[in-house]
């Protein structure tokens, strides 16, 4: 997974999501929950590569870090429960995507009442 498109595209892939660009530049893409409108994803270029922020639990915040140079702490976000994915070729698709899709789940609305 190197392009925004291919990030943008697995996101949709989830149920009840959208993409937005809120901040009136094209360089920031925003993947919500469509019934709470949270984010679970910010895509963006940045130093030439293509970045992710992702929400994570911050028990996997640190474990992330450490086990790929290219996951850091998230940039504009809060770094306890966010991080930034690099694609520069070095994590691969796979973790990319686990990521994303826990990030989705952390975000997305909760189920009201029994």
């Amino acid at each position: 997974m190197r392009t925004r498109q291919e990030v943008i595209d697995f996101c949709l892939s989830f149920n009840d999501t959208c993409e937005d660009y809120p901040f009136h530049d094209v360089n920031w893409t925003i993947m919500r929950h469509k019934g709470n409108q949270k984010m679970f994803a910010a895509i963006y270029e940045r130093t030439g590569n293509i970045w992710i922020n992702v929400k994570c639990d911050p028990d996997f915040t640190y474990i992330w870090r450490s086990t790929y140079a290219a996951v850091i702490p998230a940039y504009h976000m809060n770094k306890w429960h966010w991080n930034s994915i690099i694609l520069d070729g070095t994590v691969p698709t796979g973790e990319i995507k686990n990521m994303i899709g826990n990030s989705y789940e952390l975000t997305k609305p909760k189920r009201k009442g029994k």
